[in-house]
């Protein structure tokens, strides 16, 4: 797919972070970009910034989803790109004992749906609805009629203690991809997923710097955090490169997490 003046995209989770370097890199070859986020402020700023549109989105709620994507099409016309960055994890043991009292309790459920809300069944209503739209539009010169880029997580594969909502939510989003690709395959719509490691993202730039430090030194090469613009370079290659399709890349520096 060309990236040019001629495309929209529609960023989920777009105000900051992945999603906002994601945002940036699309603009910068011309893209137009609608940005959904909760974060209103920052989401109108990068807006205002990148030429682009800022929707006020709560990916589980079905209103907010249907009433976002109205208002971007109706600003830059239908999306060929959908990039979903929005998500957020916690971190409770399937069940524990208090070292206080030898209290037993276990992982609240409630909490458990809430992230499979927002990361798994989140990410799913803006692909079938952002898919349907897709459809509407003739395809170009190789057949493309759109391109969707996911957000897993290494976690996916090797969660740690505490993650079971997180890895459950984000293994949803890696093990719907190749359906999805293929349900969208006669369409010229084409599906990947990322699974980022351990990145500079806002979450972790307020932690302490040793904390940090230990973190960079887990990576076996390079020895850093991941940058927003790295993983924004592989979406932008996932969308631009017409052969990739249904495929999960890990973008993490070879890390592989240990229990904790």
């Amino acid at each position: 797919m060309k990236l040019d003046n001629t495309v929209s995209a529609v960023i989920t989770g777009g105000a900051s972070g992945l999603g906002a370097a994601t945002a940036r890199r699309l603009a910068a070859k011309g893209v137009k970009v609608a940005i959904f986020d909760l974060q209103e402020e920052k989401g109108e700023a990068l807006a205002k910034e990148l030429g682009g549109v800022f929707c006020k989105v709560n990916v589980t709620d079905e209103a907010s989803v249907d009433a976002g994507f109205a208002k971007a099409r109706e600003a830059i016309g239908q999306e060929r790109i959908l990039v979903n960055c929005a998500g957020t994890g916690n971190a409770i043991k399937t069940a524990s004992r208090s070292k206080e009292d030898g209290s037993i309790k276990h992982f609240p459920l409630d909490a458990f749906n809430w992230i499979i809300q927002i990361n798994l069944v989140g990410t799913f209503r803006c692909i079938a609805k952002s898919a349907a739209g897709m459809m509407t539009l003739d395809p170009t010169e190789d057949g493309d009629r759109g391109a969707i880029v996911n957000t897993a997580s290494v976690a996916a594969e090797d969660g740690q203690i505490g993650q079971a909502a997180y890895s459950a939510s984000k293994g949803g989003v890696v093990g719907m991809t190749l359906p999805i690709a293929r349900d969208l395959m006669n369409e010229g719509i084409r599906c990947n997923t990322i699974l980022p490691g351990i990145f500079n993202t806002p979450l972790l730039q307020g932690a302490p710097q040793n904390v940090k430090d230990a973190l960079s030194a887990s990576v076996p090469f390079p020895k850093r955090l991941g940058e927003p613009d790295e993983y924004a370079a592989l979406a932008e290659l996932m969308i631009e490169n017409g052969y990739f399709n249904g495929e999960d890349v890990r973008l993490d520096g070879a890390i592989r997490m240990a229990p904790r």
